[in-house]
């Protein structure tokens, strides 16, 4: 599958605002939704992700169609890293546990600011990273007799 290269940006913009909010508004529930909508765009794909539409109409059509489509293997893997850090933070918070939910909470919009400021998307290149490291692993294991 491709995605939208400006459309990931906006999913990180979104999510740099919403968790960055929780720990200073004490909106655990919030943050409880925005891994709602992270798995639900980890399971289903970013088209069905809850900020594709607001994506769609008012930003898409803006500068132009892309040059070219993104893998959607990158982007997927960094939306289950930002639903396992919200998740991580949601449960510090609900044990108790506020350093851990602050943690958590403080840096998946870390990470996704970089992605909507700078392009930089830490999650994809940990999937390059991880996924050349273990084609290596792979390609070591098969050495001809």
């Amino acid at each position: 599958m491709q995605v939208h290269p400006r459309g990931q940006r906006w999913a990180a913009a979104v999510t740099t605002v919403v968790p960055g909010v929780t720990p200073a508004t004490a909106g655990r529930w919030l943050l409880a939704a925005q891994a709602a909508v992270s798995a639900i765009a980890r399971v289903l794909g970013p088209r069905r992700a809850r900020y594709a539409p607001l994506f769609q109409v008012p930003a898409r059509p803006r500068p132009g169609a892309p040059r070219e489509l993104e893998s959607a293997g990158p982007p997927g893997f960094a939306q289950g890293v930002g639903l396992v850090l919200a998740l991580v933070a949601t449960a510090g918070y609900a044990t108790g546990t506020g350093w851990l939910g602050n943690g958590a909470a403080d840096f998946a919009p870390g990470t996704a600011f970089l992605n909507a400021a700078f392009g930089f998307c830490l999650g994809c290149e940990m999937y390059m990273l991880i996924r050349r490291s273990t084609s290596k692993i792979r390609s070591d294991r098969e050495v001809p007799a």
